[in-house]
């Protein structure tokens, strides 16, 4: 039986929304500082497909060895607007950010629920 990584691609993801969540609260945070540029970290698509998986063998079996799980590298983000001080935060646009992350955490906890449920009902049988 090979195992499941379902919960390893849902703490993952929630890790990505974290340093997203962080990201986004720094750009607020500095949205009257003079000549602050927006930034935002790449999308997870990105940051899964350059995670490496390697593969090595223990004993009579072969276990997929994953990297430290995928690298959030943060970026310079497109803005709206650039003001007259040279900052580039929109905080309709940062509101937007948060609510997005918001929503996945959400459903994030929602499969997760969902799937721990299905493999608990499929030991009871």
């Amino acid at each position: 039986m090979s195992p499941i990584q379902l919960f390893n691609v849902v703490s993952q993801h929630n890790r990505w929304l974290s340093a997203r969540q962080a990201t986004i609260a720094g750009n607020v945070a500095n949205v009257n500082t003079i000549g602050y540029k927006a930034v935002d970290v790449e999308p997870f698509e990105m940051a899964m497909a350059e995670a490496r998986v390697a593969v090595k063998a223990t004993k009579a079996h072969m276990v997929p060895a994953a990297a430290d799980g995928p690298a959030t590298r943060v970026q310079d983000s497109d803005t709206w607007d650039i003001t007259h001080s040279g900052n580039s935060v929109s905080m309709e646009q940062e509101l937007i950010k948060a609510g997005e992350v918001n929503r996945a955490f959400r459903l994030n906890t929602s499969v997760a629920k969902a799937f721990h449920r299905m493999m608990l009902a499929s030991a009871k049988v």
